[in-house]
This record gives C-alpha cells, sequence and structure tokens, in this order.
C-alpha cells in the first residue's frame, strides 16, 4: 500500500482512520470473494453492500458540484463512495494507474473538505498492490 501526505496538518482523527480501517477490510474482503477481472460497478456495489453490513453509511456516485469564480457548476463530477461522510473511495478495475487517477483523489479531498481517500484498482492479482491512501 502506498501513501501520500501533505505535511503540517494534524493526524486524522481515530474515527475517520476507524472507517478507513472498515474500508480496507471490506475492499479485501470483496477482493477475495471476486477476484480481479470484473467491472468497476460491480465492486462498487459489492463494497457498499459490505460497508453497510458494518453499520456505516455509504453514499454512491456522489455528485461534486464545483465552485468557480463564486458560482457553482455541475461539472458531472462524481465521487465513487463517501463512506460515513468523512472517507472518499475511488474505485479503479485498470491493467495500469496512471498519476491523473491519484490527482483525481486529491482533488475530491480538497473540493470536499474531507482529508482521508482511498484509491483502490481492484485488478490486481494482491489487493494490497493495489491501494493507495491520501491524506490531507
Amino acid at each position: 500500500m502506498q501513501a501520500a501526505t501533505r505535511h503540517g496538518f494534524e493526524p486524522v482523527p481515530a474515527e475517520v482512520e476507524r472507517v478507513g480501517k472498515s474500508v480496507l477490510d471490506a475492499a479485501f474482503k470483496g477482493h477475495s470473494t471476486l477476484g480481479p477481472g470484473l467491472l468497476e460497478s460491480v465492486y462498487e456495489a459489492a463494497l457498499a453492500h459490505l460497508l453497510r453490513q458494518a453499520g456505516l453509511g455509504v453514499e454512491t456516485q456522489v455528485l461534486l458540484p464545483v465552485v468557480f469564480e463564486g458560482q457553482q457548476i455541475e461539472a458531472g463530477l462524481r465521487l465513487d463512495l463517501r463512506v460515513g461522510r468523512v472517507v472518499i473511495v475511488e474505485l479503479k478495475a485498470v491493467e495500469n494507474m496512471i498519476p491523473l487517477y491519484q490527482a483525481q483523489l486529491m482533488t475530491y479531498l480538497r473540493l470536499t473538505g474531507i482529508r482521508l481517500g482511498y484509491l483502490i484498482n481492484f485488478n490486481v492479482a494482491r489487493l494490497r498492490h493495489g491501494i493507495t491512501r491520501l491524506v490531507v
């Protein structure tokens, strides 16, 4: 698992870390059950199901408006998952990760004010190689 952090911020609160751990637990369970090679939408539905079973509030495909020059614009941005309103999860099912995916999640974190996010690529043999944790 890779991590990226901006320095100078307070530690992530324990409750947020607990939600993040639940996200990872669910992702590992989903990947071990389903394996790689499916569509992103399948992993999204499975992960949302597992997190709800764990008692967490999960929103899927959350519309993210952008404020530009004081105006709110609908730009078609959507968060794959927002868990407990404190963690953003961006899911991929791709052969190769590109830096744009990490930049996308960083932008989502900045726009929402949420500090913890995970970029998870399910199209890997071992899921630990497909997880990037981002903290702003």
